[in-house]
């Protein structure tokens, strides 16, 4: 059976240009499932790491360290903002300002309580999922750093679902139906479908 690496991308995830894919660290990895398995241990290891100590997750230099604590051992660009254009996410000039605005924005709907606290969680990662902020990896950052802010107001975690989205086809069509649901405004699906 074929697993290839680079040839065959997920519909939902993002393709990586040629000057992305040489910065792939492990040189043993050459199929996809080689790939996610060594970035769902990165992942382990910083949903520890962040969860082990007081952190503001409105905050871009907490988010740049999340993304490379993830992904830091995978990708030599872990951690930076991307600077090519995407098939999803803002123009790449537009990255901080549009993080930093949303950080504002979350910071006053939990101060005022602009919406049930649910709903300003499953906003951010939404919200963050739109601005795309790195080549890849934005959907699992996405999902820890709205699991992180749940905790840091004093809520459960999110349960998205209950599968591993990577490995989980169902669910993570589910997940993605969702994400464009809330695209076009409609928040229901995503609401359900985080507390699912």
């Amino acid at each position: 059976m074929s697993d290839p690496l680079f040839d065959h991308e997920d519909d939902a995830a993002t393709p990586l240009t040629p000057e992305e894919r040489e910065g792939l660290i492990p040189n043993y990895i050459t199929l996809r499932h080689e790939l996610n398995e060594t970035e769902q241990i990165g992942i382990e290891e910083a949903d520890r790491w962040a969860f082990g100590r007081r952190r503001n997750v409105l905050e871009e230099m907490f988010f740049r360290q999340l993304h490379k604590r993830m992904f830091g051992d995978t990708w030599r660009w872990a951690g930076q903002f991307r600077t090519m254009a995407r098939n999803i996410g803002v123009d790449a000039y537009r990255i901080g300002t549009d993080l930093r605005a949303m950080f504002d924005d979350v910071a006053y709907w939990i101060e005022h309580q602009t919406y049930p606290i649910d709903e300003i969680i499953a906003r951010y990662h939404h919200r963050l999922v739109q601005i795309h902020p790195f080549s890849n990896g934005n959907g699992c950052l996405s999902r820890l750093a709205a699991d992180l802010l749940a905790v840091q107001v004093g809520v459960e975690r999110f349960s998205w679902g209950r599968a591993n989205l990577v490995e989980a086809a169902t669910t993570r069509s589910a997940y993605v139906a969702a994400l464009k649901a809330a695209d076009e405004l409609d928040f229901g699906p995503l609401f359900a479908f985080v507390r699912s």
